[in-house]
């Protein structure tokens, strides 16, 4: 019975007017068949059908404001259950596809990818430089050591973050509550939630970003209390501390340090938007 007055209420929610205006405006001829696809998420994930509405809303139209598709089996964004105070809320979370496809809607890179490392190919890597190189010919394994985000701009520069999966998932259980969970991402998918962490924390480090972008980063793994003025509440884990954990303990990473002029580097320094923690 709970559930079907959750499916009703999301669904009575995205009949009002406002409501199909709001996504018609951001998303045009295909309003329609995003807010289907919100009804569909709630229909298939009995936990989320659970959810209040206007949490699950509120995570749609982000996606929709990113024109991110929310189908699970795509990898671009999720709406994901999530307990706060014995009551279910839907979280916003980003898949690295959308990462990805934010980055090169840009058009200012022109390569980026993320990808696992097996047993045998990472050669060596020099920890005062950050140089890495991997051979794929020498995998002996199927076995994941770890995971590897890397961009190049079209302007040269070009970056690699590297964290073993020893460091993936010390991260996963120091900064997600959920990491345990049966039914949190990190359990279910948990090649895909370190990929994005690796793509996540490069960016945001060292890419250029969007405004697309940084609200990308700003609502990931948060509940969304308001899409429009993006104020949001992360009640899986400290965001602002797991960046800045990150930098600290950078030297526990592996990054490529690419050589360029110092003419080069000014040019990238002012040209690169940083996201401000």
């Amino acid at each position: 019975m709970e559930n079907q007055l959750a499916k009703k209420s999301v669904t009575s929610i995205l009949s009002q007017e406002n409501i199909k205006s709001r996504f018609s405006e951001i998303l045009g001829k295909n309003a329609n068949a995003f807010m289907s696809s919100i009804i569909s998420a709630t229909k298939t994930n009995p936990s989320l059908s659970d959810c209040e509405p206007e949490s699950v809303i509120s995570s749609a139209v982000i996606a929709a404001t990113l024109n991110l598709p929310i189908q699970s089996n795509l990898g671009f964004a999720h709406i994901v259950p999530y307990k706060k105070d014995g009551l279910s809320v839907a979280q916003f979370q980003m898949g690295y596809k959308g990462f990805i496809q934010l980055a090169l809607r840009t058009a200012q890179y022109k390569n980026i990818n993320a990808s696992e490392v097996y047993e045998g190919e990472l050669v060596k890597h020099d920890r005062i430089t950050g140089e890495v190189e991997l051979d794929t010919t020498k995998k002996r394994s199927n076995k994941i050591i770890g995971y590897v985000a890397y961009f190049k701009l079209l302007n040269g520069f070009e970056k690699m973050f590297y964290m073993t999966k020893e460091q993936l998932e010390n991260h996963g259980t120091k900064y997600s509550k959920s990491y345990s969970s049966k039914y949190g991402r990190w359990q279910l998918d948990f090649d895909s939630m370190a990929l994005k962490t690796v793509i996540k924390l490069l960016l945001s480090k060292y890419g250029i970003l969007s405004v697309d972008m940084q609200t990308a980063i700003t609502a990931d793994q948060a509940i969304i209390k308001n899409a429009e003025t993006l104020d949001v509440e992360y009640v899986d884990y400290n965001e602002k501390q797991s960046f800045q954990s990150n930098a600290l303990e950078s030297t526990e990473s592996i990054e490529l340090d690419v050589k360029i002029s110092d003419a080069q580097k000014n040019a990238d320094n002012k040209s690169q938007s940083k996201l401000k923690i």
